[in-house]
């Protein structure tokens, strides 16, 4: 097993999971007494680059092709990404004649934005169920991988943008030197790329480790992003420390610059990282995690209270099915998402319902699995107290509300 950056050989565990499905692998009711596969998630890192990765157990077109999760059912990152919009088309002074290219474009939650102001807009997305969604507001989408192939097919169809962003993506692609130039080859000469992507020094310090799973093939710090952004010729020229999804870089990147005083100051922040030793300890914060959430559930089941969850996203699958955690203990969880309603968990094969159905039932708890989501969910959800409900907020300490 070799690093995917460098090509050294894999030999040190950062942490070991055990076996999970694919979290995004929801299933029909049909498909419930089936066999069901389960993969390792026992993350590694690289003791020559620094990479922390999850070898590609499954390949992306298997997981992609066809994805449950749309980003338009976050209100909160809806308006994250409209904010985002309207600072890169002043910053970067966008016109009709610019052209804004999402890669993971998923159904348009950030390209609406530009096309609203009259930007031409380009979507790059792998999942053709999401793209049929996209394509229906109006965004004009490409429904394939990023390649350096499909790049540069697309560049001459389309042209190169002004503007690349890759939000929520760079983690979930096993070929990270080919996605890094892709997305150098997207880009004009003098135009900017910009990465969000999970900050691995927040993800240890939040002990946020259910956000380990197969979609997530590497878990990147400042330097390791650097690092692979070099291989394709692009220049980290500044970053910012965002709140999304519990912690987050948004790193911009050019053919041509000098790396700005914020790249220096999250090199400084993070460099305990810039070790292997560094990187040691997670797996205690981890059983600290399962230990007090099982101990609640456990609990509340022997005081007959009744504990249901709230939210269906990847990273619940992880904690769940980590946990052990089945319908004995918590009888099932709530979406947004119309299309996870009627379904079920991967492994752990909780009914997924619509939201109302908190209301119905009036359960003791809600155990809120979209943890990074707690502030807009905490509002959506100040009617359990109508009853004397409370919120359970599992990550980074079981906090009850």
């Amino acid at each position: 097993m070799l690093c995917r950056l460098c090509a050294a050989p894999l030999t040190r565990t950062f942490v070991d999971l055990g076996m999970s499905p694919l979290c995004e692998s929801f299933l029909r009711a049909d498909q419930i007494d089936a066999r069901e596969s389960f993969y390792p998630l026992h993350v590694r890192i690289c003791e020559e680059c620094l990479l922390v990765q999850l070898p590609a157990y499954v390949p992306g077109e298997e997981i992609f092709s066809d994805y449950a999760y749309f980003s338009s059912y976050s209100d909160s990152y809806v308006e994250h990404q409209r904010q985002y919009a309207n600072r890169m088309i002043d910053e970067l002074g966008l016109m009709r004649d610019s052209l804004v290219t999402e890669v993971a474009s998923n159904d348009g939650y950030l390209l609406q934005h530009f096309v609203a102001k009259g930007i031409p807009v380009l979507g790059v997305e792998p999942a053709t169920n999401i793209v049929e969604v996209a394509r229906a507001k109006g965004i004009r989408t490409e429904n394939c991988f990023l390649t350096p192939e499909t790049a540069v097919s697309l560049s001459e169809r389309h042209g190169q943008a002004d503007l690349v962003a890759a939000n929520n993506v760079y983690a979930h692609i096993p070929d990270l030197i080919g996605f890094s130039r892709g997305l150098a080859e997207l880009v004009k000469p003098d135009g900017l790329v910009t990465i969000e992507v999970q900050h691995l020094l927040t993800m240890m310090r939040g002990k946020q480790y259910d956000t380990i799973y197969h979609e997530h093939y590497h878990y990147v710090t400042l330097l390791t992003a650097q690092r692979a952004l070099a291989t394709a010729g692009l220049t980290v020229t500044d970053v910012e420390l965002i709140g999304t999804h519990g912690g987050s870089l948004r790193i911009f990147a050019r053919h041509q610059g000098t790396p700005g005083p914020r790249v220096a100051e999250v090199l400084e922040m993070e460099k305990d990282l810039h070790t292997v030793e560094g990187h040691m300890g997670f797996a205690e914060s981890v059983f600290t995690i399962k230990r007090d959430l099982m101990t609640f559930l456990y609990a509340a089941r022997a005081e007959g209270k009744r504990v249901v969850g709230y939210g269906a996203p990847g990273k619940g699958n992880t904690l769940l099915n980590h946990c052990g955690i089945r319908a004995d203990l918590l009888e099932y969880t709530v979406d947004r998402n119309p299309h996870k309603h009627g379904m079920f968990l991967p492994g752990t094969h909780l009914p997924i319902h619509h939201p109302d159905r908190i209301a119905q039932d009036r359960p003791d708890y809600v155990l809120v699995l979209p943890w990074n989501l707690r502030r807009e969910l905490a509002a959506q959800l100040a009617y359990v107290r109508d009853w004397g409900g409370r919120l359970v907020f599992p990550i980074p300490n079981l906090e009850i509300i």
